[in-house]
């Protein structure tokens, strides 16, 4: 699980922001929230411009080094504050699998090309690349002084990480492929005017109405409007070599695309990374409820926290802003480069009882 990530310089972050899951409160509602003490479901509110998109952004700057899976083609446009090329960004990250933690930091130069890198496992220096110097712990990892002479250089500044996962035979529970199975499961996604998304997938393209077909998941969908949105549907059969779907309405075949309000072509997309979900360590998704009523989005927000995956979302939405949904430390507030949950922003005792939305609305929270 992600217990910490911290970035500086980023896009609109000039100094360092850092998200903190490692530090639950006592509550004693929605404890589903939470697991093996790390914060597992959350969602980010903030001002429009306060940096929720460029925040989940950078936290899925990890997947652009260490995975193979889909990354988003101009990622790294503006990537350092400012525009300012000559200056880096630094990234850090700390993880929990099983009762070892393990630290990965690193910068990156505007282009996207490391400058350093070092990970540590509960305190215990793994590896350490800066700029013309390179340590290992070579108990660990034993290698011959010519790899060390490359490494310290590293001219082409290879991935250390990288590296070693692709080079050395790793027993199953090795900490490095723990953390390559977190990078290469983990899930940012979007659905605003165009669909993007980061991780989990191979490819970009993706038919979700001939997926649905395919996987016989027709009337799975159908059900799923259904309980998530109260929108009833009736969809023509199909064949396997069907590419889209067609509502049944007195006698008239009719594709669904030509149906579907935009917040429902939304649910559809969510439909399908939910699908996918049970594969993912880590999910992040934007504005998730841009197109949705206020009532749907807490429904769907109930169904994404019942997964058994990590799964954070931004919204404006304050009316999922109540402990019937959340606790008061499963809430941020980003603004002004700080994100804190509910609980930190006042010194007043939250309790279930009380209308957080409400004491939102009256400024109670200050970061």
């Amino acid at each position: 699980m992600l217990l910490r990530f911290a970035v500086t310089n980023y896009r609109g972050f000039r100094d360092r922001i850092e998200w903190d899951l490692s530090h639950p409160k006592n509550y004693s509602f929605n404890e589903n929230a939470v697991k093996d003490g790390v914060i597992k479901n959350g969602i980010i509110y903030g001002p429009n411009g306060s940096g929720k998109s460029n925040f989940a952004l950078a936290l899925f700057d990890i997947v652009n080094h260490l995975s193979q899976k889909w990354k988003k083609m101009d990622y790294y446009a503006n990537y350092v504050y400012g525009n300012k090329t000559n200056e880096r960004v630094s990234f850090e990250y700390d993880f929990k699998f099983g009762s070892s933690v393990v630290k990965y930091a690193y910068q990156k130069d505007a282009n996207g090309i490391l400058f350093s890198e070092l990970m540590s496992v509960d305190g215990n220096m793994v590896f350490n690349r800066q700029p013309g110097s390179f340590i290992i712990d070579e108990s660990k990892f034993p290698i011959n002084d010519n790899l060390k002479v490359s490494l310290r250089e590293n001219a082409n500044n290879v991935s250390i990480a990288n590296l070693l996962l692709t080079s050395l035979p790793l027993p199953q529970e090795h900490f490095l492929l723990q953390l390559q199975n977190f990078v290469n499961s983990m899930l940012w996604y979007k659905c605003l005017d165009q669909r993007d998304f980061i991780g989990l997938s191979n490819s970009a393209t993706m038919n979700i109405e001939e997926y649905i077909i395919n996987n016989n998941y027709v009337d799975d969908f159908s059900k799923f409007l259904k309980e998530i949105s109260d929108q009833s549907f009736t969809f023509a059969l199909s064949e396997k070599d069907d590419k889209h779907l067609y509502c049944v309405i007195d006698g008239s075949y009719i594709p669904f695309i030509t149906l579907a309000s935009t917040g429902t072509q939304s649910l559809e997309l969510l439909y399908f990374w939910v699908k996918q979900m049970g594969q993912a360590k880590f999910v992040f998704i934007d504005e998730f409820d841009a197109f949705y009523h206020f009532r749907l989005a807490f429904q769907v927000c109930k169904q994404l926290f019942n997964l058994d995956t990590q799964v954070f979302t931004s919204s404006h939405n304050t009316y999922l802003m109540t402990n019937d949904l959340l606790r008061p430390d499963c809430n941020f507030i980003l603004n002004e480069g700080v994100i804190k949950p509910l609980c930190d922003c006042t010194s007043k005792e939250l309790r279930f009882g009380h209308n957080i939305e409400k004491l939102f609305r009256g400024n109670a929270f200050q970061i």
